[in-house]
């Protein structure tokens, strides 16, 4: 692997420290947006049997925004229940926001990685061919300088679309993950509202 890096000169340790954040980020987001963690199971008709028995206190509203990003938004809406449907929904779509803005942290930055890992093993490649076009002496008579150009310019093409292609594939699953959860939350908020103003049992 040592040989590799060398061979591919320095312009490759661009491509290197934008990998270990790629992988970093794809290890975070991968632990941050667990299912269960966001929209935990069964939370909904929990907060809607304690909310019959005993109705809204502040410990229950506490223990709800501690619970998930869920709870927080369902959390919103509670504070809110004796005000009308229109101020409760307000509420809601306003704690959903900062939830999504959570959701989608560090999503710009991998998708960023992927976006340009490709032109960094492009600005290699051009470094590789300056070296071979641009050097003292003609790289026709010194094949190992023409072979060490060859190898810069090549080596970092590969890099880039060997860090670009995963991190694209992982930043679609993200932001497709992070849709899904949002429309679920919206749809179990929406029944909160539902069920709080007797539309829904």
């Amino acid at each position: 692997m040592w040989s590799i890096i060398q061979a591919a000169g320095w312009p490759i340790w661009f491509l290197l420290v934008a990998s270990v954040i790629a992988v970093t980020l794809v290890l975070e987001r991968l632990h941050a947006l667990r299912r269960k963690r966001i929209v935990p199971p069964g939370l909904l008709q929990s907060v809607v049997t304690e909310f019959r028995q005993t109705g809204v206190t502040e410990q229950m509203l506490v223990k709800l925004e501690r619970n998930s990003p869920l709870g927080r938004v369902l959390a919103a809406g509670m504070r809110n229940v004796r005000s009308s449907r229109e101020v409760m929904k307000e509420a809601i779509e306003e704690s959903g926001r900062g939830v999504a803005h959570e959701l989608e942290h560090y999503l710009t930055t991998l998708g960023t990685i992927a976006a340009i890992a490709p032109l960094m093993g492009l600005f290699g490649t051009v470094v590789g061919m300056i070296e071979i076009f641009g050097s003292p002496t003609s790289s026709g008579t010194n094949p190992q300088a023409l072979a060490h150009g060859i190898s810069v310019a090549l080596y970092n093409t590969g890099f880039g679309l060997i860090i670009a292609i995963p991190s694209m594939i992982f930043y679609r699953h993200f932001r497709a993950l992070v849709d899904g959860l949002l429309v679920e939350m919206e749809q179990q908020a929406v029944k909160l509202v539902e069920v709080i103003h007797g539309d829904r049992k």
